[in-house]
């Protein structure tokens, strides 16, 4: 039995169990976005598909709406493409595994994609069904999100009439948001040298890690899998002569890292006190990591008992290590005008060693553009004194909060009347596209809300099912309310 056939709202899940079945990480978009298309075509809506896959659909307004002011609904298409060591999935290809358990929708061994892929669900059951009551709608549809708001970057917003936007990329239910921090992605390129050596080659991992997201989860006292391996090999080569191979760790950089593995050469007589040494090291991360990580585990496999290779140049060795440990990483600085929310924060979520260069990708986020401009110094000074090259890319702007919000005043009075309770009202240090559109569109009044999704970007997440009717239900008043216009 389908999870839309048992649960509700149907028709939504209809459409995430749809949605799930069609490979759609970021940059492999053009399937999902081409569905997109031919559903307007089936419901005879207008749309709008571009070169990077963005699609709008415009609907006109229905059961009394028609002539009320346009409303954009927006979400992205993309997931995070994430699974768990053992699990054989292609994301270019396999569809998600989607199953039930504890009244919460998961995936096997792999990420979800409830972040966006609700959001792409409840603007369609919405643009399918002509009983519902809502304004004129303009659903809009962006690629690669989680890579840098690619996708509404290009997006032509002119496109877009309305001046009144929700966003459905948010994942924590009884929460309206109305600001999100800017970020940037910082590719750090360091070169490297490499010398002849014979030893025992190892590998050398740090694994099952939480790891989640680099924004909403960056201030859970989270451990970072390249950092740890960072302070690992530089406290093992001040134990015994070890050479670095291989290291490599993490996916995204908006994904705080749950693995790093590296491959090292030792002397055959070391391997006793090479165990030792991770043993205690193991102990030592567990006990700084209790209470939001205390199941870091490290794993070490002799690959060969004598064997020549290339290994890092000692002063290249030096460099990575100088570079991992002093690198700035997680929260930078918590904001001094809204209590609780983190301001600036950093998030080295891909190392790469290649033959002649060492890379690694950083995640970095503020609400604060200087502040933003200046971390991201930070590491550029700290790449090109070792010798590297420091590059830039995915640029976002941030959401600035507005006092005044008509939008988000009818909706806090709306949850309130139907719940009983205030909506928590806040800003988000995770980067939402709000903050192109809100810079590109004149006037825009925009809030992000959504349902409750646990452990987003990591194998582990899980989208609530009874929490998604709920916004359900609260979105289908708002639209009602906006009809009244």
């Amino acid at each position: 039995m389908s999870i839309a056939e048992k649960y509700q709202p149907n028709r939504v899940f209809h459409y995430f169990e749809e949605i799930c079945k069609i490979p759609h990480g970021s940059g492999n978009t053009k399937e999902i976005s081409d569905y997109l298309v031919n559903f307007a075509k089936e419901q005879g809506l207008s749309y709008y598909q571009d070169e990077a896959n963005n699609v709008i659909i415009y609907k006109p307004g229905r059961n009394g709406g028609e002539n009320a002011p346009v409303v954009i609904l927006q979400g992205h298409m993309d997931m995070v493409c994430e699974k768990e060591p053992e699990t054989e999935h292609d994301f270019t290809k396999d569809p998600l595994e989607c199953y039930v358990e504890d009244g919460r929708i998961r995936a096997r061994g792999t990420t979800l994609g409830g972040d966006d892929g609700i959001a792409l669900a409840y603007c369609l059951a919405l643009l399918e069904s002509d009983q519902l009551v809502h304004p004129p709608l303009e659903a809009v549809f962006t690629t690669d999100e989680e890579i840098g708001l690619l996708g509404a970057d290009f997006l032509d917003c002119s496109l877009l009439k309305g001046k009144t936007m929700i966003n459905l990329d948010m994942e924590e239910e009884g929460s309206i948001y109305t600001g999100c921090a800017g970020g940037v992605t910082g590719i750090s390129e360091i070169p490297v040298r490499r010398v002849k050596a014979e030893g025992m080659k190892i590998s050398i991992t740090i694994g099952n890690l939480t790891g989640g997201h680099s924004g909403s989860e960056i201030d859970k006292n989270r451990a970072n899998a390249n950092i740890l391996m960072g302070r690992l090999l530089y406290e093992l080569s001040r134990e015994i002569p070890v050479g670095v191979e291989e290291l490599s760790g993490g996916q995204k950089d908006n994904v705080i890292p749950r693995q790093c593995r590296a491959v090292c050469c030792i002397a055959p007589e070391d391997k006793e006190a090479l165990e030792e040494f991770l043993k205690n090291s193991c102990r030592t991360f567990r006990r700084e990591y209790a209470g939001s990580d205390e199941n870091i585990e490290i794993q070490c496999t002799v690959l060969q008992e004598l064997e020549e290779g290339e290994i890092l140049h000692p002063s290249s060795q030096e460099k990575i290590l100088f570079y991992l440990r002093n690198l700035p990483w997680g929260v930078q600085k918590m904001s001094g005008l809204m209590e609780g929310l983190v301001e600036t924060s950093t998030n080295p979520g891909v190392v790469s060693l290649k033959k002649e260069t060492f890379c690694v990708i950083s995640g970095v986020r503020s609400s604060v553009l200087s502040q933003k401009e200046e971390l991201s110094g930070r590491i550029q000074y700290l790449t090109e004194f070792l010798g590297g090259d420091y590059t830039e890319t995915g640029k976002y702007p941030a959401w600035e909060y507005k006092p005044e919000s008509p939008l988000r005043e009818r909706m806090v009075s709306i949850f309130e009347k139907e719940n009983g309770y205030a909506p928590r009202v806040g800003v988000i240090h995770a980067g939402l596209e709000c903050g192109i559109f809100y810079n590109r569109i004149e006037d825009l009044d925009c809030v992000s809300i959504g349902p409750d999704i646990y452990d987003i970007h990591t194998p582990k997440e899980a989208l609530d099912i009874a929490s998604a009717n709920r916004v359900w239900e609260y979105l289908l008043k708002v639209l009602e309310n906006l009809s009244l216009e």
